[in-house]
């Protein structure tokens, strides 16, 4: 039996005293020894926290005793150990960074259960479905025939929604993210332009692993932790759609090249990443501002 737990969650809901709620979050969390990255705004609350199994409980109960968050979704993950080093606990102006504070959430696309999407795929429905991730999360695991954009970060939903999801206007679309959060307003904002079926997978890929492994989703999916993937799959063949930079071996592993001036990321399988120090190439590997190596 696994002894910590993760977990992830979000709401949005009106916060009048986020800075209130941060300083009473951060020390309730620093006392109970909760660590990982909880966001508040005016707008809402975006967290992923790790605990032993018995002070989660308590986390949940803690957070749920705020009327705001009293309903709130937690999706929850069995750990070994702690997935965060820390507890970081701020303010910010959006609790997604992605420059659409003047979408809705009102507005947002219908949602699809899980069991909605297995049926889609499996009476071969016509529909679009988009990942509203970055580059780096989808390259190591995505739906079945999904559009992949290559966003450097959220900021940029904007500008593919306005160029490459253009002709899909009448098409039924459906979002997709980890956990959901962030087709809140990807969702909005393609409805608020005129699209005109719009959707977005409930509970988001977290959700839908957990219910249906070995099916439409493949390969790994990114964590924003120490545990840095999750591999729901048994079947080989949707265990891993990436390959290693080095080797080609496939993989479902990445690192952050540790030369801090390049900080690139890349997939790499364990057995290279130890061999390259870490590295992306043989000048990173020669720097001398690089980050200490954690074997593991």
């Amino acid at each position: 039996m696994n002894s910590y737990k993760v977990l992830l969650f979000y709401k949005y809901v009106e916060i009048k005293n986020p800075e209130q709620i941060v300083r009473e979050h951060l020390h309730w969390c620093t006392e109970n020894e909760i660590r990982g990255r909880v966001f508040f705004a005016n707008e809402g609350v975006n967290g992923t926290v790790s605990g032993r199994a018995e002070d989660i409980e308590n986390y949940k109960l803690h957070l749920t005793s705020y009327p705001e968050f009293s309903d709130i979704w937690f999706k929850e993950d069995d750990a070994d150990e702690h997935a965060f080093k820390k507890i970081h606990v701020r303010i910010k102006n959006e609790i997604v960074h992605g420059n659409l504070n003047e979408v809705s959430v009102a507005n947002t696309g219908k949602r699809l259960s899980p069991e909605e999407l297995i049926r889609l795929y499996e009476e071969g429905k016509d529909f679009i479905i988009v990942d509203a991730r970055n580059w780096y999360e989808s390259k190591i695991g995505k739906f079945k025939n999904a559009l992949t954009p290559q966003m450097k970060n959220f900021r940029e939903w904007k500008e593919v929604v306005d160029k490459e999801l253009k002709d899909f206007k009448n098409k039924m679309l459906i979002t997709y993210c980890t956990g959901g959060i962030r087709c809140e307003k990807a969702s909005a904002y393609l409805v608020e332009n005129g699209f005109k079926d719009v959707y977005q997978l409930d509970g988001g890929i977290v959700n839908f692993i957990k219910k249906f492994p070995d099916t439409y989703w493949e390969g790994g999916m990114f964590v924003f932790d120490e545990r840095r993937v999750i591999t729901p799959n048994s079947k080989e063949e949707l265990k891993h759609i990436a390959h290693c930079f080095f080797c080609g071996k496939p993989t479902s592993y990445y690192i952050n090249c540790h030369n801090v001036g390049c900080d690139k990321i890349i997939v790499s399988c364990h057995e290279c990443k130890i061999i390259n120090e870490y590295c992306c190439s043989d000048e990173c590997r020669a720097s001398l501002n690089k980050r200490k190596v954690f074997h593991g």
